[in-house]
């Protein structure tokens, strides 16, 4: 047994050998694993210590996911699913990553289970890396006798596996919600509502948990981006109907009355809500940051803000407060005599600011772009630069 486990071991540590997709290499075959482990262990089956120095995991780690398979009373099973694992293609980090988040893998019946999925994927045309991903993004999925019905689904919904891997990585429940009761009664809607999951190219984490939530839940998000009079044809329509599908009632509830507490009217909040739905998915706090910078620090109303709503979005440190430092800088030098529009200056990218308001005055406040990098950096120093180009224009 010793011996057995030191062979396993070694083979985890090396990188594995290339093989066919729809067959397990014969020397790490589960029937030969499982016939030559059938002896008992000559001490008890330590199965924390078996999790750190076999299987990779931290000690805090191991003694979260024992608790998942104390019932192992050897190594023989265990084993033979590290040996799958490995023949598979996973690193040995991979198997710890595997194991750690879905111990009772380590109790899977190889041939009855692991094997016939992976000849499954493989009949679906994958190969044995691309199984390899799946099997470390669909954690316990991969045990389950639907995942090749689900599967082939998903493949077809987002036009490619590669497609489908980046939603799993966000959305790891689209392998265990219902296809016939949740998915497709989601995807209707959302088609209805012209938002098609093939056509979005960036990861998106809102539109892929709209995929799994209740199909009563969508509808009703759907019917509160009505009551807010967002059209169906402009642009926050897609971005309402995120925010709401995925917030619970009570969370956007109390949103709203936080606006109420904070002096916001309801004509102001249903305005503001109209053009930038997203807002009411904010945690308190940034709410609570982002006004109090908006109109402390930068002297805005709450009308403004409610038509540009989307100032609330952006990050106070990185954009927002740098850009203002900069301008009342400039402003203080005399450079600008008239009000400017805090939305365009914050919104504007970030190419674009720096060409308009950075370069231009670089020669005569030298240190300006570096000063502006650094606040951007949270690192503000304005004071700093104020100082030093009055002293050389003094002296």
């Amino acid at each position: 047994m010793i011996h057995l486990r030191k062979r396993i071991l070694s083979h985890l540590l090396r990188p594995p050998s290339p093989v066919s997709a729809a067959h397990i290499s014969p020397l790490f075959s589960p029937h030969r694993l499982l016939s030559a482990t059938k002896c008992v262990a000559p001490n008890p089956f330590a199965i924390e210590d078996y999790l750190v120095s076999t299987c990779g995991l931290t000690r805090e780690q191991a003694l979260k996911s024992s608790k998942w398979i104390s019932h192992l009373k050897h190594p023989s099973n265990p084993d033979a699913v590290l040996a799958f694992l490995s023949d598979l293609g996973l690193s040995r980090a991979e198997v710890a990553t595997v194991v750690a988040k879905d111990p009772r893998v380590l109790c899977a019946d190889v041939g009855r289970t692991l094997a016939p999925r992976v000849a499954e994927l493989a009949d679906l045309g994958l190969s044995r890396p691309d199984i390899a991903r799946l099997f470390i993004l669909g954690q316990n999925h991969f045990r389950h006798s639907s995942l090749r019905l689900n599967l082939e689904f998903w493949i077809s919904v987002f036009g490619s596996l590669d497609q489908f891997l980046q939603a799993l990585k966000i959305n790891g429940a689209l392998l265990s919600k219902s296809i016939e009761k949740v998915a497709k009664p989601n995807l209707a809607l959302l088609e209805e509502c012209g938002i098609s999951v093939s056509d979005v190219t960036n990861p998106n984490a809102f539109l892929y948990r709209m995929l799994t939530t209740s199909p009563k839940h969508l509808q009703e998000a759907l019917t509160r981006v009505h009551e807010f009079g967002i059209h169906p044809s402009s642009s926050a329509f897609s971005r309402g109907l995120r925010t709401f599908a995925v917030l619970s009632s009570e969370k956007l509830t109390k949103n709203i009355q936080l606006l109420e507490k904070l002096g916001w009217s309801r004509d102001a909040i249903s305005l503001a809500v109209r053009r930038e739905p997203t807002i009411l998915g904010l945690t308190e706090e940034r709410v609570r940051r982002s006004l109090e910078f908006l109109i402390g620090d930068v002297g805005l109303e709450i009308p403004y803000i409610a038509r540009m709503p989307a100032l609330m979005n952006y990050s106070i440190d990185r954009r927002l407060l740098p850009r203002n430092c900069l301008m009342n800088f400039l402003k203080a030098k005399g450079l600008f005599s008239a009000e400017f529009s805090f939305f365009s200056i914050a919104t504007i990218s970030n190419e674009k600011f720096l060409h308009k308001y950075v370069r231009p005055y670089e020669e005569s406040f030298p240190g300006l772009a570096a000063a502006f990098a650094s606040s951007c950096a949270g690192k503000h120093q304005w004071e700093q630069l104020y100082e030093t180009t009055c002293k050389k224009r003094n002296s």
